[in-house]
């Protein structure tokens, strides 16, 4: 072709197959032997390679316990493996050997050029790996992060999808929960809360702190080791403020928000039957019309 070459080149030997068919007085014993040695190689490879490869890798995520929903995404990361590995095999026992070499250095370049185009999808793919190695939540958690909470549903390698206590459905990628702080307050076997209890200054603080305690203790969901405790941690404007620490167990968004009302409902009731306020803030006004006849006021905080 007047020096020029063409870039692959699909001539082969036909390969072992093709030396073969040669002895056997096959006609065309190159080209068949080029087409059969690959079906045979790729097959063989692919078919073996897959039920060794897949069974391999179940036992190692079985002994990692990982739950379904990671298995299944590892699989076909390594079925392509098993398949692209298959088809160098393919091509290299047909006698392929200058196409294969030719098609490693365009796939090669192909590569790099995907790889910059996409290096969000592969951050993000990366990232998924660390969500599944490192197991920082898993699916029905309750996460919080970057003022964002809500019930895990999914994990895929891409992205995570959340939902929301408002019932809205948010899909996140998975770098944003790589790259930053994520609480899982479900994450142990049981979760601290506080909850702080302003009473006014002229009201009685152990008589409060015993009611505060004496409600933890009444409450199921509240957990009596850890001791529930209080402690006195702010003298604020129109407030003492009382601060419990409770704990409770296998926790839950639903255990959190529904013994936490349950909790001050039950305090308020007991304040209220003792006299104790809960106070909130109360200004006063005050006024004296100036020498110009505008009004003017004075605020004062009680």
């Amino acid at each position: 072709m007047n020096g020029l070459a063409l870039p692959l080149q699909l001539q082969g030997d036909g390969g072992a197959v093709g030396r073969f068919l040669a002895q056997q007085n096959v006609p065309y014993p190159e080209t068949l032997g080029t087409l059969l040695g690959f079906v045979l190689g790729f097959a063989v490879v692919y078919i073996v390679g897959k039920a060794v490869v897949s069974s391999l890798l179940n036992r190692v995520l079985d002994r990692r316990g990982a739950e379904e929903h990671a298995k299944k995404p590892l699989m076909k990361v390594a079925t392509l493996v098993v398949a692209f590995v298959a088809l160098g095999f393919g091509f290299g026992f047909a006698g392929l050997g200058n196409f294969l070499q030719s098609l490693a250095t365009i796939g090669a370049a192909a590569t790099l050029a995907i790889g910059f185009a996409m290096q969000d999808v592969i951050a993000n793919f990366v990232a998924g790996i660390f969500i599944f190695t490192d197991k920082p939540f898993r699916i029905n958690d309750w996460i919080e992060w970057d003022g964002n909470s809500g019930v895990v549903e999914d994990i895929s390698f891409r992205v995570t999808r959340v939902r929301t206590f408002d019932n809205e459905l948010l899909t996140v990628p998975n770098s944003q929960l790589t790259d930053g702080v994520i609480k899982n307050p479900v994450a142990k076997d049981k979760l601290r809360l506080q909850v702080p209890f302003g009473i006014s200054y002229d009201d009685d603080i152990h008589q409060a702190t015993d009611i505060i305690l004496d409600e933890a203790e009444k409450h199921d969901g509240i957990m009596a080791t850890p001791e529930p405790s209080v402690r006195l941690t702010e003298l604020g404007d129109s407030a003492v403020v009382l601060k419990s620490r409770i704990w409770i167990s296998d926790p839950s968004r639903a255990d959190f928000v529904k013994t936490r009302g349950e909790y001050v409902t039950a305090v308020k009731q007991r304040f209220d039957d003792a006299g104790i306020e809960f106070p909130y803030p109360n200004r006063t006004l005050s006024g004296e019309l100036s020498v110009g006849g505008v009004e003017q006021f004075a605020q004062s905080n009680d």
